[in-house]
């Protein structure tokens, strides 16, 4: 037997210490198969098939948040069916069969299933075919959803999707008179709607304070009905508190900034229903390219 150089040594404490992530789970025998392994659960015996809680689904192995409770739908394939992910999230690769597409978890690259174009279960005509074993689901709380409006909702939502403890966000209409309006609806000024966003958020990594303070610096809270060239009632200044803590932070913050000497006009107000935007506006930027025109960062506090 040939004795182990201190190079080889060293590569293997290297290889091994790659293969260890504290931050990981340790899998049974039956997810490493399919998380590590790419195998597939059978069908129609997930946990997460016929699951219809509101919340997100995350990553088994790392935890890194994959997909939203409002994107899955039943496509009766037998496996948990998504239309969409929480962008840069999932990532996809040609199969080892050269005929599928894989996707995996862009954090740990976990498998997580296979992705399908074309069968227009849905207007988004995408279906993501996970396997429960790789899902882990999480509830969210009112305590971990803020509402936003501060002017044109794709500015505000670049700069929230960069936040560290954001685990997602969403781009609609809160505050209005009517039910699912439609952007050119809101664009009217008629329906009373504000653009907003809805944030969602890991309290271990982030708090409502820390985000809230976010909302007033890439913004002026001192214009009225108009953030910049953008003008009208859908681009007021407002908060959507969820909760009595949230109310008595914001709250707080403008009582801060009043002191600073800003006029601050943004509304605090009981959160309503949230209805999302088209497709086409989310993640604008992202899809897009550039970056905002009017919501520049600006320290305040």
């Amino acid at each position: 037997m040939k004795p182990i150089t201190l190079l080889t040594l060293l590569l293997l404490i290297v290889i091994t210490m790659e293969g260890q992530n504290n931050n990981y789970r340790q899998l049974t025998n039956e997810e490493a198969h399919v998380i590590l392994n790419k195998g597939t659960e059978a069908p129609f015996t997930g946990k997460y098939t016929d699951f219809k809680a509101e919340g997100v689904y995350c990553c088994k192995q790392c935890d890194a948040a994959l997909y939203r409770s409002q994107d899955k739908f039943n496509s009766s394939c037998g496996w948990p069916s998504f239309d969409d992910e929480i962008p840069g999230a999932v990532e996809r690769s040609l199969d080892a069969d050269g005929r599928r597409t894989e996707i995996t978890c862009a954090h740990c690259h976990g498998h997580l299933g296979h992705v399908f174009l074309g069968e227009h279960f849905t207007d988004k005509n995408t279906r993501h075919c996970v396997n429960s074993i790789s899902l882990v689901f999480k509830e969210v709380t009112p305590e971990q959803t803020a509402y936003f409006a501060s002017g044109c909702f794709w500015g505000v939502q670049y700069h929230f999707q960069r936040q560290k403890g954001v685990i997602s966000t969403r781009v609609g209409f809160m505050g209005g008179n009517i039910k699912n309006p439609s952007y050119k609806e809101v664009c009217t000024g008629r329906t009373g709607h504000a653009e907003t966003i809805e944030v969602i958020f890991d309290p271990t990594q982030t708090d409502y304070e820390t985000l809230a303070k976010l909302f007033f610096e890439t913004h002026d809270p001192t214009q009225v009905d108009r953030q910049g060239p953008d003008i009208g009632t859908q681009y007021r200044s407002a908060i959507f508190y969820t909760t009595n803590a949230q109310k008595a932070t914001a709250e707080k913050l403008i009582d801060i900034l009043k002191q600073k000497g800003y006029d601050v006009q943004t509304t605090v107000e009981a959160a309503p229903e949230f209805y999302p935007a088209e497709d086409y506006h989310q993640h604008y930027y992202q899809k897009k390219g550039g970056t905002p025109y009017c919501h520049i960062y600006q320290e305040k506090f």
